[in-house]
């Protein structure tokens, strides 16, 4: 019988370790909860001010008429004509997209949480080059033009300063709500009477566009040529979109990027052309043609201690590990019960880290909460083998594998490499040091 202790107590281990993936599961379940309830916050606080803003334009729109003459066939059969009447609008993109921004950041906090917002002070500045009959070719005196807009797509109208101006060769004009198009479901419009005609012209534009925002801050690059520039005192930013910056500078008081497209790169006039009838699904190749700046946080503690405890169960089977093998190679009973409370105490650090990361950030949270768990399993172990030595042994190797933890943590592109390093590592040491132990004769031998 005694020979059979060995495999009853790992058994017994490995159901242990299983039963405090229980614990661990409602743990990971708070772990949403609390991650859900800040995005709650996050989004009252964008309802309350504006959400994620993205830029789309200027675009010229040209509303027209077109008085069209067809031969039809009357009842009696004879052949007549017949005058028909349709309306739609030309979409003309800018020849040249300037768009210079100062993007600064400040935080709202309710109760615990903190969200982020952004105000950008962007200028726009360009020109449409028009030709003669607006580029129409076929039959141009079937169309009756309607005086021109200029409208700009902006995606959250309410973050829209007071400041908002914009200039049309030169000279100001009016600024109206509504982008005055299908394409742009939300923005602003300015009409353009005295750019009205149907002879070859340059339009020059200047925009000047206070915005408020949450997220991320897109454009899309309307221009044949598109030159954005953004600086901001945010210094972790994801830049996000079809393009990445071709220029950037990151440093710890901010960030500046500049991107530069053109419609060979783009190929949003290709794009505008299959948005016929201005439907999401026509116009999504259209508006998907963007790219900006993210301000996310890099220090999530909710994704963070997400991560941490997926890793629980290895965790546990590991200082598990540890302590049968100590107990095997001092020659030492341990009970069970004593396993499933240095168990318990291993998941008490996951919820102690979710909780003090609310407060004082990931990093401040992890060192105390690793540190309090050493400190009570070190305790608890060194009366349990009898040994304040072998106690501060078993602490020290545990402090180890909460660091090599924290590595893996911290290392998103590495954690697989690091993690089966660790796996690795460890299985090599307990070969090592159990070959001369004699499983067989193990249980005989107490």
């Amino acid at each position: 019988m005694h020979r059979f202790l060995p495999i009853l107590k790992i058994g017994a281990i490995l159901f242990l370790t299983v039963l405090l993936l229980l614990p661990m599961g409602r743990i990971r379940g708070l772990i949403h909860e609390r991650q859900a309830l800040r995005d709650q916050v996050l989004e009252e606080v964008a309802r309350s001010d504006a959400y994620a803003q993205t830029v789309t334009g200027p675009i010229l729109i040209v509303p027209y008429t077109r008085t069209l003459r067809e031969q039809e066939l009357d009842r009696d059969g004879r052949p007549v004509i017949v005058t028909r009447e349709t309306a739609g609008e030309l979409r003309l993109l800018p020849e040249k997209l300037e768009l210079d921004g100062t993007l600064t950041t400040e935080e709202r906090q309710r109760g615990i949480y903190r969200a982020r917002i952004f105000r950008a002070d962007t200028r726009l500045s360009g020109h449409f080059d028009i030709a003669a009959d607006y580029g129409i070719v076929e039959d141009p005196g079937s169309y009756r033009f309607s005086e021109p807009q200029l409208a700009l797509g902006i995606s959250d109208i309410r973050g829209i300063g007071n400041g908002l101006e914009i200039r049309v060769d030169g000279a100001e004009v009016p600024v109206q709500p509504g982008a005055g198009t299908a394409l742009l479901s939300k923005g602003v419009k300015a009409s353009l009477a005295a750019a009205a005609g149907t002879h070859a012209r340059r339009i020059e534009y200047q925009i000047v566009l206070p915005l408020t925002g949450t997220s991320e801050f897109n454009i899309v690059p309307v221009g044949r040529e598109s030159n954005v520039r953004l600086a901001s005192d945010w210094p972790h930013p994801s830049f996000v979109g079809e393009f990445l910056p071709r220029e950037r500078e990151i440093t710890g008081s901010g960030f500046t990027a500049a991107w530069q497209t053109s419609f060979f790169s783009t190929n949003l006039k290709e794009a505008l052309a299959r948005c016929v009838d201005s439907t999401p699904e026509s116009c999504r190749d259209f508006h998907g043609r963007r790219f900006g700046v993210s301000f996310v946080d890099p220090v999530d503690q909710y994704l963070k201690s997400e991560r941490a405890a997926k890793y629980a169960f290895l965790f546990i089977g590991l200082t598990f590990a540890g302590f049968f093998l100590t107990e095997v190679l001092r020659r030492v009973s341990v009970h069970p019960v004593q396993y499933g409370l240095v168990g318990l105490a291993l998941a008490m650090f996951f919820l102690l880290l979710l909780s003090f990361s609310e407060h004082i950030g990931f990093a401040a949270a992890y060192a105390i909460s690793a540190a309090a768990c050493v400190g009570l399993i070190s305790f608890y172990v060194a009366s349990v083998l009898g040994s304040r030595a072998q106690g501060a042994a078993f602490g020290a190797a545990l402090a180890g594998l909460y660091g090599l933890l924290y590595g893996i943590l911290s290392s998103e592109d590495y954690a697989l490499l690091m993690g089966s390093l660790l796996v690795f590592g460890l299985l090599a040491a307990v070969m090592v040091l159990t070959r001369r132990v004699s499983w067989s004769n193990l249980g005989a031998g107490r």
